[in-house]
């Protein structure tokens, strides 16, 4: 038998760093207020450095309080909101789908990130969003996208901001990976804390 640790409380409310990066104008600050506010953001103004909201939700009935970091796209920001990343427990890459530049810079993005990150497995709990799927002119298709994504075995969401479109969909799935992954790391670390080897016995002495 596996000797585990005490469980996790399932009605203690577990709290989430979750961090949006991305290219400049891809519309994370949009995806974060239709999430929260569950309104458009229509204001242009470029994020400089980091904003945060908070959502409170429930996840396999453990309520979760989701504290998400939205970050500035400028590349000369990019050393800045790199120091944002630390603590993450859930990472959310967006482009726009009518923006290839956008595409093509999510495996800097991504590589940036998991560099900066603690030392971990490459499976950290991750999406990405292709948002801006309301408008026409898209450089982007669903095919690429989601090849790009299975290769790197991260689920992909085609959004829209504006539309309110898989938007909820995006961060619940986030946030549902950044609670498995709390949990077994909350589970290790109690294991670990109190293993008992019984079958470890003295070594007798020699004389």
């Amino acid at each position: 038998l596996l000797l585990q640790g005490p469980s996790m409380d399932a009605n203690k409310k577990v709290d989430l760093k979750i961090i949006i990066i991305g290219a400049l104008g891809v519309g994370k600050t949009s995806l974060l207020h239709q999430y929260v506010h569950k309104t458009f953001y229509e204001d242009y103004r470029t994020t400089l450095g980091a904003s945060i909201l908070t959502k409170v939700l429930a996840v396999d009935n453990t309520p979760l309080k989701l504290q998400i970091w939205d970050t500035g796209g400028q590349e000369r920001f990019r050393s800045m909101v790199s120091t944002f990343y630390k603590g993450s427990d859930g990472c959310m890459l967006a482009f726009d789908v009518t923006d290839r530049e956008s595409f093509e810079a999510l495996d800097n993005w991504r590589d940036d990130f998991l560099d900066k990150v603690l030392p971990r497995e490459q499976d950290f709990p991750m999406v990405v969003l292709g948002n801006k799927i309301d408008i026409c002119d898209r450089q982007v298709s669903k095919e690429i996208a989601s090849a790009w994504c299975k290769e790197k075995d991260i689920p992909y969401f085609e959004v829209s901001a504006k539309n309110n479109i898989n938007v909820a969909e995006a961060f619940e799935t986030l946030a549902k990976q950044a609670l498995t992954t709390y949990k077994g790391i909350f589970e290790s670390y109690l294991t670990d804390s109190i293993k008992l080897t019984p079958n470890d016995k003295p070594k007798k002495s020699c004389c």
